[in-house]
C-alpha cells in the first residue's frame, strides 16, 4: 500500500499543474511506458499468484470498482462477493471479510475516506486495466448475472414493494435494483436472461421496481415536474414490459412479449405506456419492436402532462425515435400536450436541431402554433439561445416575429434578457422586427432588459441600430442607465454613457432618483466613480422624498461610496431631506457605525441635527432602536447632546429606558456619570 501511495506521489509531481488534456496525454504516455505499467503488471502479477481463493477474489474487486456504474461502499461488494450463481439465497459465510477484499489486492483498491466508498489505488491504475481487456471474462454480463441472482433470492423477492429505501441487512439491494440493466445492456449471459425474466414476470410486485423508480424520480426528474408517483403504494401496473422498456434491454425483450398477453397500452403508476418510457428514454431497439406489436396507440398520452411519446422523443432530443415514430401512418406530429405544448415546440426549446428540422418537414406541422402561455416555438429556441433552431424557423413564411408570451416576451426580449448574442444578430437582420417592442407588465425594452441584466454583448448590438431609442422609460419612469447603475453593472454603464443621447441625471418618474442615486443606494462603487467622471452628473440631486445619494449611501450603510462622494466638493454632507434627516442622522437611526464614524470626522457635519418630523436628534435615534455599538461612538463627541428633548420631551436615556434596551441605558448614565465628574458636580 505505502509502495503505490509513494508512485501516486511521484505521478502528481510529474505531471504538476497542466490542463486536462495535457494531463491525460502524459498519463497515456506514462502508463503505457515501461516504469509504471511494469509497477502495475508486477503487482497483478503477484496477485494471480496468491494462495488459495485470494487470486480469484482480488482480480473479483478490481472488476467490480472498474466496472460498477456508481463507487460501491464496501458492504456492497461484500455481498456482492458472496452471491453464488445458483443459489437460491445469500449465505452469510459466502460473504467475506473487508480486510480480506483488500489484503488479496495488495493495495491496488483502497477506501475513499470523504465517501466511504472504494476506489483504485489512483487514477492511472483504471488506465492500464482498460488497456489489459483479458483480465477480466466479460465484467458486465457477470455483474448483471450476480445483480439478478440476487434480486432473485428468496429474501428478497419477499421484500413489501412499498419499502423507501432498501434494508441495512441486504447492502446490495439498491446497487442491484438500479443498476442490472445498465449492466445487462452491455451483455447478457443465458442464465442471466432466465434470471431476468423470472424477476420481470411479477417485476410491479417486486422491491427492485420501487428502488428504480424512486431513484429515476430522485435523480432526474425536478421535484416541481414530477410525474404521479406514491411511493407508499408502491410500483403498481409497472410491469415487467415497462421495467424492460424503461431499461431499454433489447435482448429479451421479444422474450418478455411472448411471456403472457400483455396491455401493451397499460398505464403504469407514473401514468406512462411502456412505448413512453422507451421514447422519454430513447432506446429506439425497443420502439422498434412495440410498435411492430398490434393494438399499441402510437400517439397514447400520459396522464399528467398529457404528452405523447412522439412529444417525449422530441423534448429529449431522440432522434432516431423521433424518426421512428413519424415513420407510422396514424402518427400525429402536431399533438399537444395539457399545456399547448407541441413536439415542435418542445425540440426547439431545447434546441434540438435535428427534431426540428425533421418536425418541420411534415406537412401538417403549425411552425407557429403557440401553447397555453402563448409561447411559440421561436420564443422558446430564442429563450434558450439556439441559434441554428432559430434560422430554421425564421425560413418559415408564416412566423409572427413579435409574438409575446402570457408574461410579454418577445423573442428578441427574450434573447436579450438570456444574453444571447448570436440569436439576437439573426432577429435583427429581419426588416420587420421591432427593437423597441415594450413588454406589456413594464414597458421595457430590449435593451433596458439587457442592460437590467447586465448583457453587454447584447447593449453594445443593440446600440448598433439607429432606431434604438437608448433613453427610454418604462413605466417607473427608469431607462436603461438606471437599470444598469441599479444593478451595478459597470461595463453596461460605460456603454451608454459612450452615448450622447443618453440623461446621465435621468429622473425616474416612481422615485424620482437619478442613476447615481439608484447606485449610491445599492452600493455599487464601481458605478458611483464612473457616474461621477461626467462633469454633467449631479451628485447632489435630491429625489421626490429629498433624499441625496449620499444620504441614500449613508442610509444602508454603504461606506465606500459615502467616502467616495464625500471626495466631491460639490456635496452637501449635512442636507437634510424632506422629513428633516440627514445622512448623519439615518446612518446613526440605521445603526450603520462605519458611516457614523466616518461623518463624525467633518466639520461640516451637526451630530445634533433633529429630524422635523420626531424631533430626535441621531443619538436619540439611536438610543430608541438599540444601537448600542452608534451609542458610544456618538458619546466620544464632548458636543453631542445628551439631554435634547424630543416633540414629546423625551431624552435619549428615556427613550432607551421605554424600549427596554438596558446596555443602552448603562451605557447613556455611565456617560453621564463620566461627565458629571469632569465638570466636578
Amino acid at each position: 500500500m505505502c509502495r503505490f501511495l509513494l508512485v501516486a506521489l511521484h505521478i502528481d509531481a510529474v505531471l504538476g499543474e497542466v490542463t486536462i488534456h495535457q494531463r491525460r496525454k502524459k498519463l497515456k504516455e506514462m502508463v503505457q511506458g515501461n516504469g509504471l505499467s511494469d509497477a502495475y503488471t508486477a503487482t497483478l502479477t503477484r496477485m494471480k499468484a496468491q494462495e488459495g481463493n485470494k487470486s480469484v477474489l482480488g482480480l473479483k474487486v478490481l472488476m467490480w470498482v472498474l466496472y460498477s456504474e456508481r463507487p460501491l461502499r464496501p458492504q456492497e461488494l461484500c455481498h456482492a462477493l458472496g452471491v453464488e450463481i445458483g443459489s437460491s439465497d445469500l449465505e452469510p459465510e459466502n460473504i467475506p471479510a473487508l480486510r480480506t477484499l483488500t489484503a488479496s489486492c495488495l493495495g491496488l483498491v483502497t477506501i475513499e475516506a470523504s465517501s466511504s466508498t472504494l476506489r483504485l489505488v489512483h487514477f492511472t491504475l483504471q488506465e492500464h486495466l482498460l488497456n489489459n481487456p483479458t483480465l477480466f471474462h466479460s465484467p458486465h454480463p457477470t455483474i448483471a448475472e450476480i445483480c439478478l441472482t440476487y434480486l432473485n433470492y428468496g429474501s428478497v423477492r419477499d421484500l413489501s414493494p412499498t419499502l423507501v429505501t432498501a434494508r441495512l441487512t441486504m447492502p446490495l439491494l439498491e446497487y442491484a435494483s438500479c443498476y442490472w440493466g445498465k449492466h445487462a445492456r452491455m451483455g447478457m449471459t443465458e442464465n442471466a436472461k432466465a434470471l431476468a425474466l423470472r424477476l420481470l414476470d411479477k417485476f410491479d410486485a417486486h422491491i427492485s421496481a420501487q428502488l428504480l423508480l424512486l431513484r429515476y424520480m430522485n435523480e432526474r426528474v425536478p421535484f416541481s415536474i414530477r410525474p404521479y408517483f406514491n411511493g407508499a403504494e408502491g410500483p403498481m401496473r409497472f410491469t415487467g414490459l415497462h421495467g424492460v422498456s424503461f431499461l431499454g434491454i433489447v435482448e429479451i425483450l421479444p422474450s418478455i412479449l411472448e411471456m403472457k398477453e400483455w396491455d401493451l397500452n397499460q398505464i403504469d403508476c407514473m401514468g406512462r405506456t411502456t412505448l413512453t418510457w422507451a421514447a422519454i428514454t430513447g432506446y429506439e431497439g425497443v420502439v422498434k419492436i412495440l410498435l411492430k406489436r398490434e393494438g399499441i396507440n402510437p400517439n397514447q398520452a400520459d396522464t399528467k402532462y398529457g404528452r405523447t411519446p412522439l412529444l417525449w422523443a422530441a423534448k429529449n432530443g431522440h432522434e432516431g425515435v423521433v424518426r421512428i415514430l413519424l415513420e407510422q401512418e396514424d402518427i400525429n406530429p402536431d399533438q399537444a400536450d395539457n399545456y399547448g405544448q407541441t413536439p415542435l415546440l418542445v425540440a426547439a426549446m431545447g434546441g434540438h436541431e435535428g427534431v426540428v428540422k425533421m418536425l418541420l418537414e411534415q406537412e401538417d406541422i403549425n411552425p407557429d402554433q403557440a401553447d397555453k402561455f402563448s409561447k411559440t416555438p421561436l420564443l422558446g429556441a430564442a429563450i434558450g439561445g439556439h441559434e441554428g433552431v432559430v434560422r430554421m424557423l425564421l425560413e418559415q413564411e408564416d412566423i409572427n416575429l413579435d409574438q409575446a408570451d402570457k408574461f410579454s416576451k418577445t423573442p428578441l426580449l427574450g434573447a436579450a434578457i438570456g444574453g444571447h448574442e448570436g440569436v439576437v444578430r439573426i432577429l435583427l437582420e429581419r426588416e420587420d422586427i421591432n427593437p423597441n417592442q415594450v413588454d406589456t407588465y413594464n414597458s421595457q425594452t430590449p435593451l433596458s432588459w439587457a442592460a437590467r441584466k447586465g448583457r453587454e454583448g447584447v447593449v453594445r448590438i443593440l446600440l448598433e441600430r439607429e432606431d434604438i431609442n437608448p433613453d427610454q422609460a418604462d413605466n417607473y419612469g427608469q431607462t436603461s442607465l438606471s437599470w444598469a447603475a441599479k444593478e451595478g453593472h459597470e461595463g453596461v454603464v460605460r456603454i451608454l454613457l459612450e452615448r450622447e443621447d443618453i440623461n446621465p441625471n435621468h429622473v425616474d418618474t416612481k422615485y424620482g432618483q437619478t442613476p447615481l442615486s439608484w447606485a449610491a443606494k445599492k452600493g455599487h462603487e464601481g458605478v458611483v466613480r464612473i457616474l461621477l467622471e461626467w462633469e454633467d452628473v449631479n451628485p447632489d440631486q435630491p429625489d421626490t422624498n429629498g433624499r441625496t445619494p449620499f444620504m441614500w449611501a449613508a442610509k444602508d450603510g454603504h461606506e465606500g461610496v459615502v467616502r467616495i462622494l464625500l471626495e466631491r466638493e460639490d456635496i452637501n454632507p449635512d442636507q437634510a431631506d424632506n422629513y428633516g434627516q440627514t445622512a448623519f442622522l439615518w446612518a446613526a437611526a440605521m445603526g450603520n457605525e462605519g458611516v457614523v464614524q466616518v461623518l463624525l470626522e467633518r466639520e461640516d457635519v451637526n451630530p445634533n441635527h433633529p429630524d422635523t418630523k420626531d424631533g430626535r436628534t441621531p443619538l436619540s435615534w439611536a438610543a430608541v432602536l438599540g444601537h448600542v455599538a452608534v451609542v458610544k461612538i456618538l458619546l466620544k463627541r464632548q458636543d453631542v447632546s445628551t439631554t435634547a428633548l424630543d416633540h414629546e420631551g423625551q431624552t435619549p436615556l428615556l427613550l432607551a429606558l421605554s424600549e427596554g434596551y438596558d446596555e443602552v441605558v448603562r451605557v447613556l448614565r455611565d456617560n453621564a456619570n463620566s461627565r458629571a465628574t469632569h465638570r466636578g458636580v
